[in-house]
């Protein structure tokens, strides 16, 4: 896949643009905050679905002026997310909304009918707003992909969570330190 008169960084980002179907056109407009998305860094104005194709959210103005939770996972209905990382933001949804969370997102690489229907099973509307970043654009912008063609099929979501003030990144937590819990006390900080 390396051609030739091109370098292999190159050629590994298209590469991996090409795993995560995402139209050279929509990531060469992307900005990534940095080789991964870091304290002080301020969100990338990228559009995810929610409920079904079309139906856009734009992440940066979904957290403009408002302070929240913005948390990706591996994959919808996978074990750790189903059973520890979704449930946890719901079991403590209100605590977060009294410490100051207006608004708290899950963001997978899926498409949108999976994660509504995920949401949908896991009682989140009115907790935790399901969106799809079906093409991967939101999770390459970050700098959050791993390839986990060889377990999940595509480019998936590293597992995070960002503390989110006016658009900027307050607090990142990565694996473990992405639960609830770890966002609920970077909140009442």
């Amino acid at each position: 896949w390396l051609q030739p008169g091109t370098s292999a960084i190159d050629s590994c980002w298209h590469f991996a643009r090409a795993l995560c179907s995402c139209p050279a056109s929509a990531m060469d407009d992307q900005k990534v905050v940095s080789s991964q998305a870091a304290e002080g860094d301020s969100l990338p104005s990228v559009d995810v679905d929610e409920g079904k194709p079309g139906q856009t959210v734009n992440i940066a103005d979904l957290f403009k002026g408002k302070k929240g939770v913005l948390f990706g996972v591996p994959g919808a209905f996978t074990p750790t997310c189903s059973e520890t990382h979704l449930p946890g933001y719901l079991e403590m949804s209100e605590e977060l909304k009294a410490a100051g969370a207006e608004v708290v997102v899950c963001v997978s690489v899926n498409d949108p009918f999976v994660m509504a229907a995920w949401g949908k099973q896991n009682e989140a509307e009115g907790k935790v707003r399901m969106l799809a970043d079906t093409k991967c654009q939101l999770t390459m912008a970050l700098g959050m992909e791993f390839d986990a063609t060889e377990r999940l099929g595509s480019i998936r979501s590293k597992r995070y969570a960002m503390l989110i003030d006016d658009g900027k990144i307050i607090k990142l937590g990565m694996d473990e330190g992405a639960f609830a819990p770890a966002m609920l006390e970077a909140l009442k900080r």
